[in-house]
């Protein structure tokens, strides 16, 4: 039998109990809904890997040097919200697969910029998007409210676990 998709009334809402416990059901059921969002997330980059050869955090990185040319490593790196070292590790596997440039702004020898050479390009047209991926994607599309209600019920999930708190700067592709 097939899983239905995630907008089936099968995956709406239930309110908790009186007594502030989740039922076993209602727990089963979110992480069922867990389970699809990290299916479609996986499926997606390992589709983009597929057909580009690089990693999906690659390809993302690629897709914002192309979208700002001389774009500089610290401004990529907050496009991405990702460490800054995890940026430049990005960045030079880029260049040395000859898919990036970088060159010293002529304002200001200190700071780097990149560039997409014709490679990076062609590579970029043949990928699927969302180059982000599609969890930011979807997450991008939701109504504010919704949003921030999200954010509430994920930071209370969060509260309950043992978490890296550097994973929170880590693309998803690389985990």
């Amino acid at each position: 039998m097939p899983t239905p998709p995630a907008t089936t009334p099968a995956f709406s809402a239930h309110s908790a109990p009186s007594g502030g416990t989740a039922t076993t059901d209602q727990a089963a059921q979110v992480l069922r809904q867990f389970r699809l969002i990290f299916s479609t997330v996986r499926k997606h980059f390992q589709t983009m890997e597929k057909q580009a050869g690089i990693g999906g955090a690659q390809v993302w990185a690629l897709s914002l040097v192309a979208q700002h040319p001389g774009l500089g490593v610290t401004q990529l790196a907050e496009h991405m919200d990702i460490h800054q070292s995890t940026t430049s590790n990005l960045v030079r596997t880029l260049i040395n697969s000859g898919l990036l440039h970088s060159e010293k702004s002529s304002h200001d020898r200190r700071v780097v910029e990149l560039y997409t050479l014709p490679e990076g390009l062609k590579l970029l047209k043949k990928i699927p998007g969302p180059f982000a991926g599609v969890l930011p994607h979807a997450l991008q599309r939701l109504d504010p409210a919704t949003l921030v209600q999200l954010e509430k019920n994920l930071a209370e999930l969060i509260n309950r676990l043992e978490v890296d708190e550097k994973a929170a700067r880590t693309p998803i592709s690389m985990m």
